[in-house]
């Protein structure tokens, strides 16, 4: 009952006096942060008077920070002596010169029968795989890989859904020391093209179909019309999913994963190709929106050692936890979550749409499989909260500890949503962080209140900061989040981009030797963040810098809104220097946008925010356009309004929303 009090006071309190969630004294006693705390004062003979203490040591101490993160996590692997080299260039830091891994053999590293991976795939699928049948999948596929070739250095590539097959071919990539790479179904022939094109795979793993909101969706016509455009391809591996009767004839150099299989079904060890710490073993993609999308190369050693900070010290994960997170193989959260593995987590992976069973069956899973850590995104949560799921009155949901969420900045309203209607012992851990460093720079902690509206603190090792335009460390205004210092997650590099000019550009242009991540942010006066959107979607009306977060925030409190998107547009027309804002609304089903509406939207902006974020105009939309992973595009949007082209509509989950967007005669006066 004092759980409640407390709980309803803090929602109550615009201001955030009273924290949302308070962390039990048995949590933070029983936590991996405080066990690393206490191994760290052992090694090391330092003491922490607290997180922002512990923080401020993995920043200026980054070698004895690493170091202890290796041994605490248990990293198999020579580390060797040096740590960091050149510790003070970005780019340019060498992290842990001369050790030896395998990043396969860390996440491989249980055999037991105990639960390694469960399976949904919507109504239609289920499957479990124990450790040790995962391990005999992986030494299987890894056989056959290298049976036909594959060597260090290729690249295989995958066009599925999350299946377990897509987490097997991954790993037994990673084994070989060859480069992995995904891409989703739902992706169309030339969003494949531009990706796989730049990376000229060997191979490709692809299923025949996938589920999605109850439908069957065949895409093997797809895959015929990539694999005819990919010259580099030697071969092409059919998972059966929807099991439906397919003609294989049209593709070129097929084979069934299942025949592909069938000589090495006696293969029962993996050789670990042992490789240097900095070995490539992804290639993720800029989001491709406004161009060709980047091909960001990552290393092994990197990842591992940045997604088991993030799963053991930041989110908490334990042996035998079970981790969920709703996402899709083109989307950087799935990588992020199959290296719950080498935390001993069991995945627990989804594959279909997440409003099937009204919005709950991923609760449903929830219940079912004991989930400990629940991911999904802001624009999840604040959907649920539309249409008034109240999964604490549904579900029991006792083993949950944890829910992650991403994407996009997750206004207070669903922290209080959150926990109002899910759970109220629940660490909400909004996390932060992109593609581009496969990982977060502000994210969770699990020893610390949860305030409405922040996101907790900035990743352990990582210099997070926000400066001001003329590049200082600014505490309670905003500005641009920034890492001062390198860090091992850093990607290798782009592909096709020998000189590292392209590099440079997308992340160090802006301030001299620093990190600048392209999000507009806030650092709070309890140490958390606040994200208020990208920095070149800000708008910038009468010269005053405005993140989109903060309207967004505001429109979507009211029920007949369902999404909006707001971008600046120059005004007037031939005034490139000055911008009005322009907001898009889509209403629920039904619904028209009248002019008492547009006018308690006014309101309810400039009640809560300042007369600068009113919009200047306000339209209805039918939908609004989006990238695969659910982010909604402004630039493309703006693009639109004014007129100029959209370089890569094949980004978009729905490049069709963009035509409610152009030609507009209201955005003409």
């Amino acid at each position: 009952m004092l759980e409640a009090i407390v709980l309803e006071s803090a929602v109550t309190n615009q201001a955030g006096s009273i924290p949302l969630w308070q962390p039990s004294a048995e949590r933070i006693a029983t936590a991996n942060l405080t066990a690393f705390m206490q191994a760290a004062t052992r090694q090391w003979g330092c003491a922490f008077d607290g997180y922002a203490d512990l923080h401020r040591w993995s920043v200026d101490q980054p070698e004895q920070f690493w170091v202890s993160l290796w041994g605490f996590a248990g990293i198999q692997g020579e580390r060797g002596q040096t740590v960091l080299i050149d510790g003070d260039r970005m780019p340019g830091a060498q992290w842990f010169p001369e050790a030896r891994l395998n990043f396969a053999q860390n996440l491989l590293r249980v055999t037991d029968d105990s639960d390694a991976v469960v399976f949904r795939g919507e109504d239609k699928y289920q499957a479990h795989y124990t450790h040790a049948e995962l391990y005999r999948q992986v030494a299987q596929l890894a056989a056959a890989l290298r049976g036909m070739g594959v060597v260090q250095g290729d690249r295989v590539a995958a066009y599925m859904p999350n299946l377990p097959e897509t987490l097997i071919a991954m790993l037994a990539t990673a084994s070989i020391g060859a480069i992995f790479s995904s891409a989703s179904p739902d992706f169309g022939v030339q969003g494949v093209l531009d990706r796989y094109g730049q990376i000229k795979p060997k191979v490709l793993i692809a299923a025949d179909g996938y589920y999605y909101n109850g439908k069957t969706i065949a895409i093997l016509d797809k895959v015929a019309a990539v694999v005819e455009q990919l010259d580099s391809l030697e071969r092409v591996l059919i998972v059966k999913y929807v099991h439906q009767e397919h003609e294989l004839t049209n593709i070129r150099n097929v084979t069934m994963l299942t025949d592909f299989l069938k000589p090495h079904r006696d293969a029962v060890d993996i050789e670990f190709a042992q490789l240097p710490f900095s070995h490539p073993l992804y290639i993720m993609y800029s989001s491709g929106t406004t161009g060709v999308p980047k091909c960001i190369v990552h290393c092994a050693g990197g990842a591992l050692l940045q997604h088991l900070k993030e799963h053991l010290l930041h989110g908490d994960v334990k042996s035998g936890d079970r981790l969920f997170y709703f996402t899709t193989c083109g989307w950087m959260m799935w990588n992020w979550l199959v290296s719950g593995l080498a935390a001993g987590a069991t995945l627990l992976l989804y594959d279909g749409s997440p409003f099937l069973g009204r919005g709950n069956v991923l609760f449903d899973y929830a219940d079912a499989e004991g989930m400990t850590h629940f991911g999904t995104s802001a624009k999840f949560i604040d959907a649920i909260a539309k249409i008034g799921l109240e999964p604490a009155r549904t579900h029991q949901l006792n083993a949950l500890r944890t829910m992650f969420s991403t994407g996009s900045p997750l206004v207070a309203e669903s922290f209080d949503y959150v926990y109002r209607n899910i759970k109220q012992d629940i660490q909400l851990a909004s996390i932060s962080g992109g593609t581009d460093i496969l990982s977060c720079f502000v994210l969770g902690n699990p020893i610390a209140p949860v305030w409405r509206g922040e996101i907790q603190c900035g990743a352990l090792g990582m210099a997070t900061d926000v400066f001001d335009e003329q590049g200082k460390p600014v505490r309670g205004e905003k500005g641009e989040l920034v890492c001062t210092r390198p860090f091992p997650a850093m990607p290798i590099g782009f592909l096709n981009d020998a000189d590292g000019n392209k590099y440079r550009a997308a992340y160090f242009q802006r301030f001299e030797n620093t990190w600048c991540h392209g999000d507009y942010a806030e650092i709070t006066e309890h140490g958390g963040f606040v994200i208020y959107g990208r920095s070149d979607a800000t708008l910038n009306p009468g010269g005053v810098r405005i993140g989109t977060a903060e309207i967004y925030r505001q429109v979507e409190k009211l029920d007949e809104v369902v999404e909006s998107i707001v971008i600046g547009q120059n005004w007037p027309p031939q005034d490139p220097n000055d911008a009005r804002v322009v907001l898009f609304v889509k209403l629920r089903e039904g619904l028209a946008l009248d002019d008492g509406l547009s006018k308690r939207i006014k309101e309810v902006i400039r009640d809560n925010t300042t007369p600068r974020h009113v919009p200047a105009k306000i339209l209805q939309v039918a939908d609004i356009p989006r990238t695969k992973s659910g982010k909604i595009v402004e630039l493309a949007v703006r693009n639109v309004v004014h007129g100029e082209p959209v370089k890569n509509r094949e980004a978009l989950a729905n490049p069709e929303a963009l035509e409610h967007f152009g030609n507009r005669p209201e955005l003409q006066t």
